[in-house]
């Protein structure tokens, strides 16, 4: 099945239209969507609000800096800064590409502007901080570093992607699918039949709530020290399983997705600070979490949802009754004389 990645291409665009042309071109060469508002001469809160949804349905973002700042919004970042603050903060894959020396542009390609300088140096050093990003100081080089970063993070974080309509379901895997649907089905009955108020397996035969699990993962650690290349790290932490669904019962409510409760999780058990720019991929260790789904769903208090692409966790009514009871805050003694 044919699959088409959209990319989303942020820039400056008056000093940066032959390099940017060069990218678009090698996108459309690698059969890639390229997406990219600040191509519009008008930029206002309407128009960022569109900017957004475009974001939203990008796979990868690509940022290329040269030396200019570019134009600001009411609240002083530039546009493409404010594209970069969101599409980080939806997940979205970050390819970025800083000109090497900025300070030996010509005029018409600098920031003459002394405070929009400084700005474009603090954003530099924000898209710098966590993440792997490419030098380039000819626009003859964007192609090749377009193709070589792309080609590897597609590689190495595989998107949702858009296939053609036509295209994504044959008339053999409809059947398969409608089948799998019938059997799904079936197991739920005879599921929903056994036992609705009992865990899958005796309780006697599980780990009681009060025992031990280590929980561990990994995270990465990105320093000018290390001569910009990406350090790894692990951590691990023991609690016991009642505490463990106490803390993460509430978060569950709303039905995440499993990739999100491992952040979650790794965030509360690692003991790092997940503010620092330096510390990205900070998950549990999949094994871990597989454990930990398992158990849970044994005990009856979690549900999975196999509807998306990614598995969500829900609670059940038991886990929702557990929740209450380790969490709602009771009157005091002395409260009720």
């Amino acid at each position: 099945m044919d699959k088409r990645y959209q990319v989303f291409v942020s820039s400056t665009y008056v000093d940066l239209k032959d390099e940017r042309q060069s990218v678009l071109q090698t996108l459309m060469e690698m059969d890639c969507i390229p997406a990219g508002m600040e191509l519009f001469p008008a930029a206002d809160e309407e128009q960022w609000e569109f900017i957004k949804k475009i974001i939203d349905d990008c796979d990868y973002y690509l940022l290329i800096i040269g030396g200019r700042y570019g134009s600001t919004a009411d609240d002083g970042l530039s546009y493409t800064e404010k594209e970069f603050d969101y599409a980080v903060s939806k997940g979205i894959k970050v390819i970025a590409l800083l000109h090497k020396s900025p300070d030996e542009l010509p005029r018409a390609k600098s920031e003459n502007d002394e405070r929009n300088y400084q700005k474009l140096q603090e954003f530099r050093d924000k898209v710098g901080d966590g993440r792997l990003i490419r030098f380039w100081d000819s626009p003859e080089q964007l192609p090749g570093l377009v193709s070589l970063s792309l080609n590897k993070t597609m590689k190495m974080f595989p998107a949702i992607g858009w296939v053609r309509a036509d295209s994504t379901a044959s008339p053999e895997l409809l059947a398969e699918i409608n089948e799998l649907r019938k059997e799904n089905s079936r197991l739920s009955i005879q599921l929903a039949e056994s036992n609705s108020h009992s865990s899958l397996i005796p309780e006697k035969e599980l780990a009681n709530l009060d025992s031990n699990i280590m929980l561990k993962g990994d995270y990465s650690i990105y320093a000018k020290s290390f001569n910009h290349n990406t350090q790894y790290a692990n951590w691990s932490k023991e609690t016991t399983w009642e505490e463990l669904f106490s803390t993460i019962s509430p978060f569950l409510i709303d039905s995440p997705y499993e990739t999100s409760i491992s952040k979650f999780i790794a965030s509360h058990y690692s003991n790092t600070d997940t503010n620092d720019y330096n510390i990205s991929s900070l998950l549990v260790d999949t094994q871990v979490l597989f454990t930990i789904r398992i158990q849970f769903v044994a005990l009856n208090l979690i549900s999975i949802n196999n509807d998306d692409a990614v598995s969500k966790w829900e609670l059940t009514e038991f886990g929702s009754r557990k929740m209450l009871e380790s969490r709602v805050v009771r009157k005091s003694e002395k409260g009720n004389k």
